[in-house]
């Protein structure tokens, strides 16, 4: 299976409850913080929800 980093990149500062819990389950706990995951569907909608947040690099 694919598998891709997720980097937080934004502040979580003044956005939604539901936004930071998503972060909080992706792993992301503070800035620059730097996560790997399998590139499945419920990753990929949790990351789409916080796209403005992070940033995605796939890898093989």
């Amino acid at each position: 299976m694919a598998k891709i980093i997720v980097k937080q990149v934004k502040s979580q500062i003044n956005c939604p409850l539901t936004q930071k819990r998503t972060l909080v389950a992706l792993g992301l706990k503070r800035l620059g913080q730097t996560v790997e995951h399998d590139a499945n569907s419920a990753i990929l909608g949790m990351v789409n929800k916080v796209k403005h947040l992070v940033s995605v690099e796939e890898t093989k």
